[in-house]
């Protein structure tokens, strides 16, 4: 009994738990509390964006399958990257990093039902700080790939097909 509070030991074990940001000693570290908060004022903020996108009110919807589907992609997703980082295959989920730029190319990965279901497979081996600073720098990768790369090779792609029927 420490003066005349005892305090449970297993609290002051989890008060104690931290993480270093990229898993370096010389970088700050977090505490899992702020994970804790985070991640559930993460979850509601973007179920009531994918709501309010579906729906355009604040009534209840049913969600649509293809919202389901990009959730549980972007689970597995995440899911898959924490299970081979976690068996010591760094490579893989750099590769699988890679491999999602490219699908942004033609999915939507900035979208709030990816966002969510990829920090929720990743928060378990994580914690909640790191995936979402990294399903924040991949979703504005995303949204630049999508929105703004892919424009542009469609728009090159259909100048240089009119030009061509135009010289025939």
């Amino acid at each position: 009994m420490k003066g005349w509070v005892n305090i449970p030991e297993w609290w002051v074990n989890i008060t104690r738990i931290y993480n270093h940001l990229l898993n370096r000693e010389d970088l700050p570290a977090v505490s899992n509390w702020c994970g804790g908060i985070i991640i559930p004022l993460l979850t509601w903020f973007l179920l009531y964006r994918i709501q309010w996108r579906k729906s355009n009110s604040t009534e209840p919807t049913i969600i649509p399958k293809n919202v389901l589907y990009a959730f549980i992609a972007a689970f597995c997703f995440g899911i898959l990257v924490s299970v081979t980082f976690s068996f010591g295959l760094a490579d893989i989920p750099f590769y699988m990093m890679i491999g999602l730029l490219i699908l942004a190319l033609f999915f939507p990965i900035y979208r709030a039902e990816c966002f969510l279901g990829f920090v929720l497979g990743m928060v378990y081996t994580f914690g909640g700080v790191l995936p979402i600073g990294v399903a924040s720098v991949f979703a504005i990768l995303g949204a630049v790939l999508y929105l703004l790369a892919r424009r542009c090779v469609r728009f090159v792609t259909s100048h240089f097909t009119k030009r061509q029927s135009i010289l025939l």
